[in-house]
């Protein structure tokens, strides 16, 4: 993937956009690390674009932006995108640009088929298509907001669009977060907004019983059209069950494709539980692993980093293994890997699960996790590795998984016992889908292990230090006073306070967007990971909120399931 930033013209703002040019060749370079391979720019008319390009696919070929048709009838764009259905859509394009890159048929497919288009486009984007003959324009981002996309008002009246928030602030009067599975669209009606990706499991629960094979079928399919690479790659393993179901599904299509065992990378404190865990998962699978250790006081000299590059103050305590592993992966020769987020959302995965109420209130959350991803763990996941040019692809936010499903009786995807009278499981559909005696895929100790929150299995004594240090430099009072001083989404501890400190004073203060870059990131009280909303489920949650550690759930987290010590040889848990 990569990074862009576009300038367009408006109704509003008459023939500017060019006029930014000089602006726009400074601000394209803050998002070098999104891409280290190329630069490019181009001025038309009615547009200025911008693109630092990662090579994954075509590397010779693929520059940005990408141009095609007659001269003074051509279509330009520049887009953050992997398309996995690139070569099946060249066929219907009536141009394409002189590359193999599977960016080439977005202007294409858009300019043909305009807003109808944005659907045709099989994988994860952020893109921005203007024309030179005419003022109109799309800007779009994919279903489920994988690639990250920002939305920037200027003074005059142009729009500015961009892969990250820091390129917009210190210009734009206000700066929006564009949602998953929408679009902002320049044609003869003015500029609107429109929601391109709408489904009816987002508005209503679904009764369709579930079929475990066909769900495995479609997991396996997702993994192996995301191993479209010319570049070297691997997968992220932690040993929880998500990423070790995406590593076995490459490894069994990496070798019945002869192309030999996969790379498969862990990371963690001495010790710590998804070390043990992947090391295992590895073994049985047979693949070429890598792992790497992290220091707690490492962790804590990057915490100031991960906040700038995940421009939020969100999932900073698992941001943090995450910018590190990104960091040696990418030093150990690898560009792209496969990652397993997005089934603790989709299914229930997350401790606080085993509470749901119903499962129409089921539903509802896990409609409401799913839609906030971008603000969560899919923006943690894409950026952190990004701020070492290391690009990250997710199986289980496949448009077709989810689709399938969310479509299914949510009572059928809420916690079960794997045997009767056993200790009820979340995931149990994704679990049962993969569970062959005959030809296993996974070991039991993997396939039946209990959720384990990334920041938590690194080791626990990352978080535990956290806290801690937040705790020690927040002078005292300072909570009881915190909504003088933060009025938005007020920090509800001394480790909230600490994060939203070093957002703001590196993306409010003294900035031409003000306070609107509060409104990008996510917010409110949540208890291992919950929405607000779900707080209800258990008035005892109250006192926790603000504890986004499984280990809040104390009735339910077991961990005994853990057998790794964390750095100071203790016991994990």
């Amino acid at each position: 993937m990569c990074g862009l930033l576009a300038i367009l013209d408006t109704p509003a703002s008459g023939q500017r956009a060019a006029a930014h040019a000089p602006r726009g060749e400074a601000l394209i370079d803050l998002v070098l690390h999104r891409g280290p391979d190329q630069r490019g720019t181009l001025a038309l008319p009615h547009a200025w674009l911008g693109h630092r390009r990662l090579a994954i696919v075509s590397p010779e070929t693929g520059e940005q932006p990408c141009l095609a048709g007659e001269p003074g009838r051509r279509t330009a764009w520049v887009t953050n995108s992997e398309i996995f259905n690139h070569e099946s859509l060249r066929p219907l394009c009536d141009t394409l640009p002189d590359s193999m890159s599977d960016s080439a048929v977005i202007g294409p497919i858009i300019r043909r088929h305009g807003l109808d288009g944005v659907p045709m486009l099989d994988g994860q984007f952020a893109l921005v298509v203007v024309h030179e003959d005419s003022p109109g324009w799309i800007a779009a981002r994919d279903h489920i907001g994988i690639c990250p996309l920002f939305v920037g008002f200027h003074a005059d009246g142009t729009m500015w669009f961009a892969s990250e928030m820091k390129c917009l602030i210190d210009d734009c009067e206000r700066v929006e977060i564009v949602e998953p599975g929408m679009a902002w669209v320049r044609d003869e009606a003015g500029v609107r907004k429109v929601r391109w990706y709408d489904r009816a499991w987002m508005h209503t629960a679904p009764t369709t019983p579930a079929e475990p094979r066909a769900l495995r079928d479609i997991v396996i399919a997702a993994v192996e059209k995301r191993m479209m690479s010319d570049v070297p790659w691997g997968v992220l393993l932690s040993g929880g069950l998500d990423s070790s179901l995406v590593a076995a599904a490459a490894q069994r299509a990496s070798l019945r494709r002869g192309e030999g065992p996969i790379h498969t990378f862990s990371i963690g404190l001495d010790g710590s539980p998804d070390l043990d865990h992947a090391r295992t998962v590895a073994k049985f699978l047979g693949t070429h692993h890598h792992e790497f250790r992290f220091t707690v006081e490492e962790a804590v000299e990057a915490l100031p980093r991960v906040v700038e590059h995940l421009e939020s103050d969100q999932q900073i305590r698992t941001g943090v293994p995450t910018y590190l592993l990104g960091q040696r992966v990418k030093s150990a020769g690898f560009k792209m890997v496969l990652s397993g987020e997005g089934a603790d959302e989709i299914l229930g995965g997350y401790l606080y699960f085993h509470k749901a109420p119903s499962p129409a209130e089921f539903h509802a959350e896990t409609v409401r996790k799913t839609m906030r991803l971008h603000q969560y763990d899919v923006m943690r996941a894409d950026k952190a590795p990004m701020a070492h040019g290391l690009e990250l692809r997710f199986p289980l936010l496949d448009r077709t998984f989810i689709d399938h499903a969310m479509s299914i009786d949510p009572a059928e995807r809420m916690p079960r016992a794997r045997t009767p009278g056993g200790r009820p499981v979340e995931k149990w559909l994704l679990r049962a889908a993969f569970d062959d005696p005959a030809d296993p895929w996974l070991p039991d100790s993997a396939l039946w292990r209990q959720k384990e929150q990334f920041s938590d299995g690194v080791g626990y004594a990352w978080v535990d230090t956290v806290r801690a240090i937040a705790e020690r430099r927040l002078p005292a009072g300072s909570l009881e006073t915190a909504a003088e001083r933060f009025p938005e989404a007020t920090p509800a501890n001394a480790e909230m306070y600490w994060m939203r400190e070093l957002f703001e004073a590196r993306f409010v203060t003294g900035r031409a967007a003000g306070r609107s870059p509060l409104s990008t990131v996510g917010s409110g009280p949540s208890v291992a990971c919950s929405t607000p909303e779900a707080l209800v489920w258990d008035p005892s949650w109250l006192k926790h909120a603000g504890d986004i550690s499984g280990r809040a759930i104390a009735d339910i987290h077991d961990a005994r399931a853990d057998l790794g010590a964390d750095q100071t040889g203790h016991k994990a848990g």
